[in-house]
């Protein structure tokens, strides 16, 4: 990804998170997080990835909500960035941190029955 697109990434991460606090109200939205955004080389589709905290249902109605205010979003993003064009918002689950939070939860237990002394003998 290039500079310009890298930026351009961060600032709609902003300006959806700004929006998410401020502007959008739906009950479905749960603990969102936007881990991140990826945005297209012609600059005319943007990926936003979310995590959210709670089960698979919250997960599920908060990527409901978010993808039921995308045209809201997208015109927003092009009013207040002063883009060329309205890019075309997609949001995506992120699981990356479920998947870090199970990788420490084995690891903990791997050291928990192995005495607790890390890198010692269990015995």
């Amino acid at each position: 990804m290039s500079t310009r697109t890298e930026r351009l990434a961060d600032l709609i991460r902003e300006e959806i998170s700004r929006m998410l606090l401020r502007d959008l109200r739906d009950p479905r939205l749960g603990f969102v997080t936007l881990t991140g955004a990826s945005v297209s080389p012609d600059l005319r589709h943007v990926k936003v990835f979310v995590s959210v905290l709670g089960d698979e249902t919250a997960r599920d109605g908060s990527l409901k909500a978010l993808r039921s205010a995308a045209g809201l979003i997208q015109r927003t993003l092009f009013k207040n960035l002063h883009l060329r064009y309205a890019p075309t918002v997609s949001f995506a689950f992120d699981d990356s941190l479920e998947k870090g939070d199970r990788i420490e939860r084995v690891l903990r237990q791997i050291h928990e029955s192995s005495g607790g002394e890390p890198g010692g003998d269990p015995s």
